[in-house]
């Protein structure tokens, strides 16, 4: 069993006690962020490097890099790849998984409608019936958005309220240069599936209103923009 274990871990390159194996999987990660980009986090987990997919709600919580980090882990197996998502809340993990459950909502699916709105505005959504806000978001056509709210509409009860109400933004660091930060942000936003050309509209709409120039605050105020049409 150790050596299969063994062997399962070299195709997947984790620890054989951390990998794949069965219904086995990650399911959490603590220790230091190594990299942080607006959709994907590098977590050194005592001298390994994992790669984790995020929402954009989640790395509005991440701490500076170097710092410590803990997150929920959804496992997502392929036949040609193996992939972790993170969540900063149980809460968030739970949300992302029924969303996933939705035929139409892929594991990346899900991970553009957290960024592209917090828990609470998804769960408001889906219980109102309010298809124009979800199908604003990339990927959401308006079938998907009808499943989405016949589907879950009674299995969002647990969910529906956070108790910790809008969480404060990190501040950006004074020696990012702007134009970095834009372009960051402008990626984030091509990335979650926004065609360019809005992205970019949104993006010199939030300058142009005085959003400060850091990735957390524009790339929020693009969404809400988005959202608008």
């Amino acid at each position: 069993m150790i050596l299969y274990d063994f062997a399962v871990a070299l195709k997947c390159r984790m620890p054989y006690n951390l990998c794949f194996t069965g219904e086995t999987m990650i399911a959490f990660l603590s220790g230091t962020l190594l990299e942080k980009q607006a959709n994907v986090v590098i977590i050194d987990v005592n001298g390994v490097g994992y790669e984790v997919t995020i929402p954009l709600s989640t790395f509005y919580e991440l701490g500076e890099e170097g710092s410590p980090v803990q997150l929920r882990i959804y496992t997502h197996v392929r036949e040609d790849a193996l992939q972790l998502f993170g969540f900063k809340t149980e809460r968030e993990k739970q949300l992302y998984l029924k969303l996933i459950s939705v035929q139409g909502i892929g594991a990346k699916s899900g991970i553009t409608m957290l960024s592209g709105m917090s828990a609470d505005e998804i769960i408001v959504a889906v219980r109102t019936d309010n298809l124009a806000r979800l199908t604003s978001i990339p990927g959401v056509g308006k079938k998907t958005a009808e499943r989405l709210v016949i589907e879950l509409r009674d299995k969002l009860n647990d969910l529906s309220s956070s108790g910790t109400g809008q969480s404060s933004l990190p501040t950006a660091s004074a020696n990012v240069p702007v134009d970095e930060v834009y372009d960051d942000a402008l990626s984030a936003l091509t990335n979650l599936g926004y065609q360019r050309n809005a992205a970019e509209k949104a993006l010199k709409q939030a300058v142009q209103d005085g959003t400060e120039m850091s990735v957390q605050k524009l790339l929020r105020k693009s969404l809400q923009l988005l959202a608008k049409g």
